[in-house]
């Protein structure tokens, strides 16, 4: 059994596993992750084989957070993304005093971009770009954590999740570290692209929300940027938020004060490069 207990900003997590992909995947993405000893603990995490009859017939892999099994089994050559899954889910639901929700964070002199994350938006694919081509430092691709106390978005460097497509697409860039594919999963084939060696040593370094943008792939020529409503980005964050109902006032007021610091945008783009432009344009940063 593997059995490791890895810093991930900012975080304490341990790891025990039987199957060999979660190890390949831990020593992959996460070998500069500091190893403490005799750390607290945040959350204790298990990918374990199926049981029952499923053992024999068809393997299964179990996601368990402090032996609690908040997820059906899925097949065990998945084990490895099922693990970026559940740790989006324990972050999501359990981080207490941080209201979360789904968007990738990148950061440039201290000013952070927030990309709200919605289906076929292109928002993975956009964060690999401006993490390895415009030298903005990766703070999360997932999960936006927000501290209501200081305002600021904390740094959470993890694998940038692709998917179909974007997986050829983030490949090409240069210094970029792909792992390995998944095929047939409910996302359909996935792979994830390591964040860089500056967003790991810089992961206890916060940023400051400054831009809101919410990027949308089309496939038809053409691209713009339309600016939207303190109101509507508030509606529209609020759909990605994970536990700001939960914290209530204090999850209101944050987001309410997060959006009073940001200029909101919507970019529409038909090609990475385009995108890159959007976001250059907005920000005024190269």
């Amino acid at each position: 059994m593997f059995d490791t207990t890895l810093r991930i900003a900012p975080f304490v997590i341990r790891v025990r596993s039987p199957f060999a992909s979660v190890v390949e995947h831990l020593e992959f993405f996460y070998r500069d992750c500091e190893k403490p000893r005799d750390a607290f603990v945040d959350f204790d995490i298990r990918l374990l084989p199926g049981q029952g009859l499923h053992r024999l017939w068809r393997p299964q892999a179990r996601f368990l957070v402090d032996d609690q099994n908040p997820f059906l089994p899925l097949p065990a050559n998945q084990a490895a993304p099922m693990f970026e899954w559940g740790l989006n889910w324990t972050i999501a639901s359990r981080s207490l005093g941080y209201v979360v929700f789904h968007a990738a964070v990148l950061e440039k002199a201290g000013n952070a971009i927030i990309l709200p994350g919605f289906p076929g938006a292109g928002k993975s694919t956009l964060c690999a770009a401006l993490s390895h081509l415009r030298g903005w430092r990766l703070l999360s691709d997932e999960l936006a954590i927000l501290d209501p106390a200081t305002g600021a978005l904390i740094a959470n460097p993890r694998p940038i999740s692709l998917k179909n497509a974007s997986i050829d697409i983030v490949t090409r860039f240069p210094g970029t570290r792909v792992g390995r594919q998944y095929l047939d999963t409910r996302k359909g084939t996935v792979a994830h692209a390591a964040p860089t060696r500056d967003a790991i040593e810089r992961a206890d370094q916060s940023a400051q929300p400054r831009w809101l943008i919410f990027p949308q792939f089309s496939p038809e020529p053409g691209r713009q940027v339309t600016p939207v409503s303190h109101a509507e980005a508030f509606a529209l964050i609020g759909e990605q938020s994970f536990n700001q109902e939960r914290m209530g006032e204090l999850g209101f007021r944050a987001l309410c004060a997060l959006l009073d610091r940001v200029d909101c945008h919507q970019i529409e783009y038909s090609s990475t490069e385009d995108a890159l432009d959007l976001v250059a344009q907005v920000t005024q940063q190269d």
